[in-house]
């Protein structure tokens, strides 16, 4: 079972994110950096028509017969209405006293008679643009000063303005929308090569700990160093963890029978009713340690190579007549027989021969532990071209019908089993060796009543 993945955040979406919030930035700051270039330019254009009007109303002035004549040329305003349709107003005025034009027209900026001004001021309720000039003429021998205000409003100038910021927020909204199509491709090719290196993991079988030779880009190599890393200790570890159970095995078995075995010669010396009572109780005591520390171990292996199978094909014909040879000497010593049906042909399916064995060999050797001296245990094998099936009856109490669901769970034992040597481990190992090759263990008793009986059932594999 695999624990919980903690999730925080999601790279592809962080990626998107800051590339869309870069674009977004860079949208709105082309936006304004345009429209205040447009603005400046607009008003610098403008700016330059009306003093190029003011020049050409200085440009008509002229002393004629000792009086000033002006006659204010066409072309000085005509300038001024192509560009826009903005109302142009002027005035004139000789030494600051009003000659023509607009006399409400505001006064201009003060300065140099040499220099050109230029002015934002309010007129009758609307924003006008005004710029200044001033001649200095000789009438009748008495130097005057001639001096020009043109004015003109700034709706062309704002009706301007919005047109590019229209235009140029359609482009900022264009270059936003390819920024982020972009920035989404951008964010699924950065995390590609982690999907397939993940895909890659996720595809392999449990006992594949081969390093990851896949070229990757740069910054992913330290995650794959790390994960080959990892699994190289894993492999070591998992490849001394099954040595140790097996020699675990050996060790722990070995002087058990040695025990036993002394403890029988030590029996037949003993002649006082007590003691061989009390050697009895000792041999039964080394059985069920025996038997238990068996057991733990056969569990233990299980539940290691559960997760690392090491799958194969597997016959279980040959399996079970395997498990009966083995069995066959521990069931002649109780005086019962050990029919064994099998079908025509061979039943294969893709398994770990190990853990089926002991599966076998568990169940097997609880039919026979439960069954009466002089009785009969069957075990039948057969299939049907998709599943296959053993099948181990005996011929005792049978299973209490209110622990059927139980008796799979570890160290449970029936409420039937007292007398008889055991761990509670038997059928568990079974269990759990049917799940880990998607098969399923089916208890239940004998319809005719007497016995138990505990079936295998695996998928075969495809021909």
């Amino acid at each position: 079972m695999t624990g919980a993945v903690r999730k925080k955040g999601s790279i592809r979406r962080r990626l998107i994110i800051q590339l869309l919030g870069g674009a977004a930035l860079l949208a709105i700051l082309m936006f304004v950096v345009v429209r205040l270039y447009a603005r400046d330019l607009a008003a610098d254009s403008q700016d330059e028509i009306l003093s190029a009007s003011v020049t050409s109303i200085l440009d008509a002035a002229a002393v004629r017969n000792g009086t000033l004549a002006l006659d204010i040329p066409y072309s000085a305003f005509s300038m001024l209405g192509n560009v826009s349709d903005d109302r142009v107003f002027y005035t004139v005025t000789r030494n600051d006293a009003f000659v023509t034009g607009y006399q409400d027209l505001p006064t201009p900026q003060q300065g140099r008679i040499s220099e050109t001004r230029f002015r934002t001021a309010t007129y009758r309720d609307v924003e006008i643009r005004m710029v200044t000039a001033a001649r200095r003429l000789s009438i009748a021998g008495v130097p005057e000063v001639v001096e020009v205000t043109v004015a003109q409003t700034r709706d062309g100038l704002r009706q301007t303005l919005n047109e590019i910021s229209r235009t140029v927020a359609m482009f900022g909204i264009g270059f936003f929308l390819l920024a982020a199509f972009l920035g989404v491709l951008a964010a699924q090719s950065a995390i590609g090569p982690l999907r397939q290196l993940a895909g890659s993991v996720s595809r392999r079988g449990p006992e594949d700990l081969r390093p990851v030779t896949a070229r990757v880009p740069e910054e992913m190599a330290p995650l794959v160093a790390a994960l080959n890393s990892f699994m190289s200790r894993l492999k070591a570890s998992l490849t001394r963890s099954e040595d140790l159970i097996a020699e675990a095995a050996h060790r722990v078995r070995t002087p058990l029978a040695t025990v036993r075995t002394q403890a029988e010669i030590t029996l037949r010396r003993v002649d006082k009713p007590e003691n061989r009572q009390a050697v009895r109780e000792m041999i039964r005591a080394i059985d069920e340690s025996s038997r238990a520390a068996g057991q733990l171990l056969d569990h233990a292996m299980v539940s290691f190579r559960s997760e690392h199978l090491e799958t194969k094909g597997v016959d279980l014909c040959r399996l079970a007549s395997d498990a009966v040879e083995r069995l066959r000497p521990m069931a002649d010593l109780r005086d019962i027989d050990i029919e064994l049906t099998l079908p025509g042909e061979p039943q294969i399916l893709r398994g770990d021969a190990i853990l089926l064995q002991s599966a076998l060999l568990n169940l097997l050797d609880n039919a026979i532990k439960y069954s009466p001296t002089d009785s009969t245990v069957r075990v039948v094998v057969s299939g049907d071209g998709t599943a296959g099936r053993v099948m181990i009856r005996d011929s005792g109490k049978g299973f209490a019908l209110g622990e059927l669901k139980t008796l799979t769970q570890r160290f449970v034992r029936g409420g039937n089993t007292s007398g008889v040597v055991g761990s509670g481990l038997g059928l568990t190992i079974a269990d759990e060796v049917a799940r880990a090759h998607g098969g399923s263990l089916k208890l239940e008793n004998a319809k005719e009543g007497i016995g138990g009986c505990a079936s295998l059932s695996f998928l075969l594999a495809s021909r």
